[in-house]
């Protein structure tokens, strides 16, 4: 299995992050982005890849070279004109042969299976296979539109919310079949989703979709990109060579308050640490102990006051050798905290 990879694009809308380096140059956590694409496709069986440039083509040629040294087989075909993603991979079908392929741009970031999309679309048939992504705000991308069998009716593209008619969005991401680039006229500029998808569906050729579970960006604007880079370092964007984040010890809540008729409370608040800054300023002058939470005693008497490890709430102790007192104390400070919890 091979694959093509647009990376032509001059990425006018991140140009605050990449200055004058094309877009898939980026670094996503010390790589580039085409390099991580790279990565994908390796990770996924496939290591002959073609390559179609035009924005600044030199970095990206020299820094990549003939693949070799990333376990990869390159070829570059540079176009001097923009012959649009569907001609711009036509241009590369000397080099693909006569099997099916993936195409991928060279700037998203993702961790899909596709292996399984590939398996999927040999399965349906299809001319097109279209890697699909569930998206609560759609506005940006094409909109998918798919029957009961999975085959794509047709894409909205960009849609006002007025005709947001699915949640499923085009990654970009494609298994195609060598006869759907007979549709593409050579040496014209053709677009995947504005005029070789449309024509497709009227010649009767199918145009599946997968919805892909795992994680896609579209690494297109500054904001997408910093939130990519978040994304990976917290984990949600699989990474080969990604370090997690140390784990932080678990949390445990404090032993039961030792002592006669024991009373626990709780006390919802949006901010744990802030209302026992509060509280303990609170019970300071009433010689409270600061070394296992929030605690105060006597000879009859002890409470203690302790965030909850697990929620948002503070746990209000009390015990004392008279049930009623030890009741009312418990009362007494959970009603303090939700007054102070009210002023937070």
């Amino acid at each position: 299995m091979k694959a093509v990879i647009m990376a032509g694009g001059e990425g006018k809308r991140l140009k605050a992050v990449t200055g004058p380096l094309p877009k898939p140059m980026v670094k996503l956590l010390g790589k580039p982005l085409m390099e991580r694409c790279l990565e994908l496709l390796r990770e996924n069986g496939i290591t002959e890849v073609c390559a179609s440039l035009r924005y600044n083509p030199g970095p990206i040629m020299a820094y990549f070279g003939d693949g070799e040294r990333f376990g990869m087989e390159i070829t570059w075909r540079v176009e001097t004109e923009p012959m649009g993603t569907a001609g711009g991979v036509r241009g590369c079908m000397d080099a693909l042969g006569d099997g099916d392929f993936i195409v991928m741009s060279g700037d998203a970031a993702c961790d899909f299976d596709l292996r399984r999309l590939m398996r999927e679309h040999r399965r349906s048939g299809a001319a097109v296979t279209v890697a699909l992504y569930e998206c609560s705000e759609p506005l940006s991308y094409g909109v998918a539109v798919t029957d009961a069998a999975g085959d794509i009716r047709g894409f909205i593209e960009k849609p006002p919310w007025r005709r947001v008619c699915s949640d499923l969005v085009s990654t970009g991401i494609y298994a195609v079949s060598p006869r759907a680039m007979d549709y593409v006229p050579e040496g014209e500029s053709y677009d995947f989703a504005r005029d070789l998808f449309p024509r497709l569906l009227e010649r009767g050729e199918r145009i599946h979709g997968v919805v892909m579970p795992g994680y896609w960006c579209d690494v297109g604007t500054p904001r997408s990109y910093y939130r990519c880079c978040v994304d990976a370092l917290d984990g949600r964007l699989r990474l080969p060579d990604a370090l997690p984040e140390p784990e932080a010890p678990p949390e445990e809540a404090c032993a039961p308050l030792a002592g006669e008729n024991l009373r626990r409370l709780r006390v919802k608040c949006r901010d744990r640490a802030r209302l026992m800054r509060a509280m303990s300023a609170a019970l300071m002058e009433a010689g409270a102990d600061f070394s296992d939470g929030l605690t105060i005693s006597s000879a009859h008497a002890a409470a203690r006051v302790s965030p909850e490890p697990g929620a948002s709430e503070l746990v209000i102790e009390a015990t004392a050798r008279d049930a009623g007192f030890a009741e009312a104390l418990s009362r007494e400070l959970a009603g303090m905290a939700e007054e102070l919890s009210n002023e937070c």
